[in-house]
């Protein structure tokens, strides 16, 4: 363990995030979601568990180590629900309030059509699959810019 890193953060997830770049795409699913199938092709390729975590809490710890791009309009991106895209699940909502609360300001979300959103996901540096049981718990986050001191 490691002071100030959330412990539901695993290793993985830690390695994984410091290896992705500004505009990186990263993954956050249910565990509906074809995430080993689409893992394959991600940059990273392969998928990293993050089990005993819901969507929520999941995102609530990656977004305390990884900020969210503020050089795009919508660096958050879900599943619209298919056969009724207006439609809103519960964690739409809640990752709404996870995403403006890591940010200190209101971040737009897209959503986008369900095989579009996997199109989307396979170009991504990697797929975080939680243990929420979905449905339409799908999201991709895109890595901002860190604004560290310069080295000394």
């Amino acid at each position: 363990m490691l002071k100030g890193i959330d412990q539901r953060l695993s290793a993985d997830i830690v390695h994984a995030l410091m290896l992705m770049g500004h505009g990186d795409d990263l993954v956050i699913c249910d565990v509906n979601h074809p995430a080993a199938t689409i893992a394959k092709e991600t940059t990273h390729g392969r998928l990293i568990a993050m089990p005993g975590c819901d969507i929520p809490t999941a995102a609530r710890a990656i977004l305390t180590l990884m900020p969210l791009d503020t050089f795009v309009p919508a660096p958050v991106t879900r599943m619209q629900v298919v056969g009724n895209p207006g439609a809103q699940m519960p964690v739409f909502a809640a990752m709404q309030a996870v995403c403006d609360a890591a940010e200190g300001r209101a971040v737009t979300m897209l959503a986008v059509e369900r095989f579009a959103f996997y199109e989307t996901a396979k170009r991504s540096f990697c797929i975080i699959r939680t243990a929420d049981s979905g449905p339409y718990g799908c999201f991709i986050l895109k890595k901002g810019v860190v604004d560290l001191p310069p080295l000394a």
